[in-house]
């Protein structure tokens, strides 16, 4: 049925979101002195989007946003040290142990025999390599693609330099604006497996449960039989 089935990484093989949503709650306490938690929060998630052009996803573009945040909203005063435990923060991310999700383990495991699999990922190189690295589950993936941005045409860009036709392609992820709506548009298929912590940036409505060539699990476990009893059919 498939000739390559892939698998975003952050959030659907690992966690996460939650370092982020962790240092973003010390980012706030931080300047507490200056403004509500609600106003941080709001202004951090605007630099962020105004930044995506500039600086992209990731660790690193997070810390940048963060810092010109604390510059803004304290209209200068922010003190080099507390600038300096910003960037601790983001090197205590980087360094931070890598949790699997749920089912994660087995089902690549099972996959890996009978698909080839690859990773989708966006973000910053050394950040994804060194996470999927630390992972352990490089040796089941036959391809690893770290991007930039996840849209229709790098997905076609993908599917081109691999030869692979949309119809019989699988991506597997917990964005449906990054990794699901994309896909669809190409033709290929879609598993969406929402995770416990979403940001507002990968927020969006998911098609009907009707749609074609879209599928929604509750968890990874559920796509091998997800691909024998359903997509194989």
């Amino acid at each position: 049925m498939f000739d390559l089935i892939a698998f975003d990484a952050d959030d659907t093989l690992w966690h996460t979101e939650s370092l982020y949503v962790d240092v973003q709650g010390k980012f706030k306490e931080m300047l507490a002195p200056y403004h509500t938690p609600e106003w941080v929060e709001s202004r951090l998630y605007e630099t962020e989007m105004r930044n995506l052009k500039d600086f992209g996803y990731g660790i690193k573009a997070f810390t940048l946003s963060m810092i010109e945040t604390a510059i803004e909203l304290t209209e200068g005063r922010i003190s080099g040290r507390e600038i300096q435990s910003l960037i601790q923060l983001a090197k205590e991310m980087v360094s931070a142990d890598i949790h699997l999700l749920p089912h994660v383990a087995n089902t690549i495991t099972t996959l890996s025999d009978h698909y080839p699999l690859m990773i989708i990922t966006k973000g910053d190189l050394l950040d994804q390599e060194a996470k999927i690295n630390k992972s352990g589950l490089r040796p089941f993936f036959r391809h690893i693609e770290i991007v930039s941005h996840k849209t229709r045409h790098i997905y076609q860009e993908i599917l081109h330099r691999y030869n692979i036709p949309p119809e019989r392609f699988l991506m597997v992820g917990n964005s449906l604006p990054s990794d699901i709506l994309p896909v669809l548009e190409v033709g290929g298929h879609g598993v969406y497996i929402a995770h416990s912590i979403t940001w507002a940036h990968e927020a969006a409505a998911p098609p009907p449960p009707d749609y074609p060539r879209f599928h929604q699990l509750d968890h990874l476990g559920l796509l091998p039989s997800l691909i024998r009893e359903t997509l194989s059919g």
